[in-house]
């Protein structure tokens, strides 16, 4: 079972995210509301996937994803966002997101964007 770290700034985009993996096999080891939370607890539960979003407050999830990938080259995480524009695509995956889903999203996408990892 695969474990996966949620970080989102809305609680019910969380919430939602939650109900759709733990459906789906995938364990939700925790949730994260802001880039700086992500961090610290990506390295406290040492998940195996991240859903980032990218637009939040303290830091946003691209500064998120860097400090991730600078300490482990190995983190997986995919983006999650609404700004689905190709710069922010480009960003995200430049400072190493495996994937960019965006919102709205039909639940049996993200499960399949997940499963591939």
């Amino acid at each position: 079972m695969k474990k996966v770290l949620i970080v989102d700034d809305a609680s019910f985009m969380r919430i939602n995210l939650r109900k759709i993996l733990e459906k789906n096999g995938f364990e939700v080891v925790g949730e994260a509301a802001d880039g700086l939370e992500a961090i610290r607890k990506y390295f406290t539960l040492k998940p195996d996937i991240v859903t980032m979003d990218i637009t939040m407050p303290k830091m946003d999830g691209i500064e998120a994803l860097r400090e991730i990938k600078n300490k482990d080259s190995s983190a997986k995480i995919i983006m999650i966002s609404a700004l689905g524009q190709e710069k922010w695509v480009r960003k995200a995956v430049i400072q190493g997101a495996i994937g960019f889903i965006v919102k709205p999203y039909k639940d049996d996408y993200v499960v399949q964007a997940l499963n591939k990892l």
